[in-house]
């Protein structure tokens, strides 16, 4: 099975060029069972990679345009008085997809957005009093704007907190740039790419990633960058369990990647800053991200030899 997860790596690389760390990031985040928030300017491949990641991967997909107007049931669904059957029919929202790609999320008001909450922790709905399940796989994708730009709502802690990995495409190099101004826009192809796995095969590979090994020591290298982050004086918080448990996750998912029944530090040095970075919230007087933070606390850290 992994020669096909290199396919789709390959494949997203010809779609998303110059960004292999970012695409192989992603893939890490959806074969841990993860959501991945994608964040960076207008115009920057954002909805091009969530398009790409479904396609490959043969899941359904959904888009939710996020807008100050958006409302929770546009998202999960309503019920509708049905003349014929004298009674009320609910009608399904959006969210019952395998990929929910919800596009600029921090557009849309903070009520709207907690929407999703339930639906990205527990992978059901409550409406109306009835809990629905979703299908498996699902996935949210998530692309938002800056937080300096007009019109945007900060994501609340508990729903960034539900984010396995945040990351940035970025400018790409200039070399990069121009085979993509030469080739035009890569969204379109985007759209019509073939399924290289079919969903069933994606749950085989998530339970294979679920089964690499993560010994002892291992464990307590991660508790040790998470107990490092409760520390540091620019932090109003460090890291809950639930980011200790992701960065598992997301390193078992990379130990798999590389073709290895068992997690080492390298793999949860190459994803630590994407999976705590967004979860890290520096005090108002300070100048750092909570990426630079993460970066300085994994250096901080002594690694297990």
């Amino acid at each position: 099975m992994l020669n096909k997860i290199e396919a789709v790596s390959e494949r997203l690389n010809q779609i998303i060029l110059g960004k292999q760390e970012q695409v192989e990031l992603a893939i890490i985040c959806l074969l841990a069972k993860g959501h991945l928030l994608i964040e960076d300017l207008p115009g920057m491949g954002k909805t091009t990679l969530a398009h790409g990641l479904s396609r490959v991967f043969g899941l359904d997909f959904q888009r939710i345009q996020f807008t100050s107007d958006l409302l929770p049931a546009d998202i999960t669904g309503t019920s509708i008085y049905d003349k014929q059957q004298q009674s009320f029919v609910f009608h399904k929202g959006p969210i019952f997809s395998q990929v929910i790609l919800a596009d600029e999320i921090n557009r849309a008001t903070p009520k709207t957005q907690s929407a999703l909450l339930e639906a990205m922790e527990e992978r059901q709905v409550t409406v109306e009093g009835e809990t629905r399940e979703l299908p498996l796989p699902f996935f949210v994708i998530a692309t938002q704007n800056p937080s300096h730009q007009v019109g945007t709502y900060p994501l609340p802690e508990s729903q960034l907190d539900r984010f396995l990995i945040r990351l940035s495409l970025g400018y790409p190099h200039p070399d990069v740039e121009k085979q993509l101004l030469l080739g035009g826009e890569r969204r379109p192809v985007a759209n019509v790419l073939d399924a290289l796995l079919q969903p069933e095969q994606l749950v085989e590979v998530q339970q294979e990633v679920s089964k690499v090994n993560v010994s002892e020591t291992l464990v307590n290298y991660v508790l040790q960058l998470v107990l490092e982050t409760r520390k540091t004086p620019e932090l109003n918080h460090g890291l809950s369990p639930r980011a200790g448990l992701a960065l598992i996750q997301a390193g078992k998912a990379s130990a798999w990647l590389s073709n290895r029944e068992f997690a080492i530090p390298e793999d949860i040095q190459k994803v630590f800053v994407a999976a705590v970075g967004h979860r890290l919230q520096p005090h108002s007087q300070s100048q750092l991200s909570g990426e630079q933070v993460a970066e300085a606390v994994l250096q901080s850290v002594a690694v297990p030899m």
